[in-house]
């Protein structure tokens, strides 16, 4: 039997070869215009209604534009001021981020906030993120002082305490070589499953810290973050929503509830302006 390592790292290659090679070129376009697209102006001045401008985190294998072609304009539409960067990109490797360290990604944030706060003369600031993009804040907040710049961090399906992949990661123990490779080669991968050495880090001593408040948005139809219910958070300020609640007819799974689900979205609007939040409903699907 050939070694997992020699097997993988041929196909992953091959992969991302793949990948990268069938993405169209108005992709990369897009991506390279991407601060002229209506969201990251960098004129724009929070209102008075709306004091903090939202920074959009994005997922694994996502960037800045991609994940956020439906709620950036979402919230703009409502007057907020909205940015999002890219983070994690792996050397060789065009368009898809989020897959580098998420300490070192924590980091970039950090940097990026810092910037969106000295341009919008803001104080604080608050964090929507899907997938990676709502658990990699948590870092920020915990180990980089993030928790004195920013008011709330919602998480739209989050995969805070780790995914097992619907219990594919069970089957690591049985694969030699796998794990390893997943370190080296996608760090992202490797700190996001149940168990890895960053989460362990990331939720000794509680989930939360003190003086921000936490949304968390998830499906129980979502088969990327298993199971669903590891995506809540426990502490004070801490508020778990699981959209078939409000739903019932809410099919979403992991991609749709953050790239176009408008419950969702209403549900993100409620978190950012509570003061003014209104019942997320199916019909908030036409709102």
């Amino acid at each position: 039997m050939l070694p997992w390592k020699r097997v993988l790292r041929p196909l992953a290659a091959l992969l991302l070869t793949a990948v990268v090679a069938v993405v169209p070129a108005a992709g990369a376009a897009q991506a390279a215009t991407a601060p002229n697209s209506g969201w990251n102006d960098y004129s724009c001045k929070p209102s008075a209604a709306h004091p903090r401008p939202v920074v959009l985190v994005h997922g694994t294998f996502a960037n800045s534009v991609d994940n956020w072609l439906a709620l950036a304009p979402y919230l703009e539409n409502r007057d907020y001021c909205v940015f999002s960067f890219d983070y994690g990109q792996l050397s060789g490797v065009p368009l898809f981020y989020g897959l580098g360290p998420i300490d070192k990604s924590a980091e970039q944030l950090k940097t990026f906030v810092d910037k969106v706060l000295t341009a919008t003369g803001a104080t604080e600031t608050d964090l929507v993120g899907h997938s990676q993009g709502g658990l990699m804040p948590r870092y920020y907040l915990k180990f980089l002082g993030g928790a004195a710049k920013v008011n709330a961090l919602v998480g739209i399906a989050p995969d805070n305490h780790g995914t097992t992949l619907s219990g594919l990661t069970n089957l690591l123990p049985y694969f030699p070589g796998v794990g390893d490779f997943l370190t080296t080669n996608t760090p992202a991968l490797a700190d996001q499953v149940v168990g890895s050495a960053f989460l362990t880090k990331l939720n000794a001593g509680g989930d939360t810290v003190p003086g921000v408040k936490y949304t968390v948005l998830a499906t129980k139809y979502d088969e990327v973050v298993t199971p669903y219910q590891s995506q809540f958070l426990s502490g004070s300020g801490v508020h778990n929503v699981l959209l078939q609640d409000l739903c019932p007819l809410d099919l979403s799974e992991h991609v749709a509830i953050g790239l176009f689900d408008r419950i969702a979205f209403h549900e993100v609007a409620n978190a950012l302006d509570p003061a003014h939040s209104t019942p997320t409903t199916c019909a908030s699907a036409l709102s």
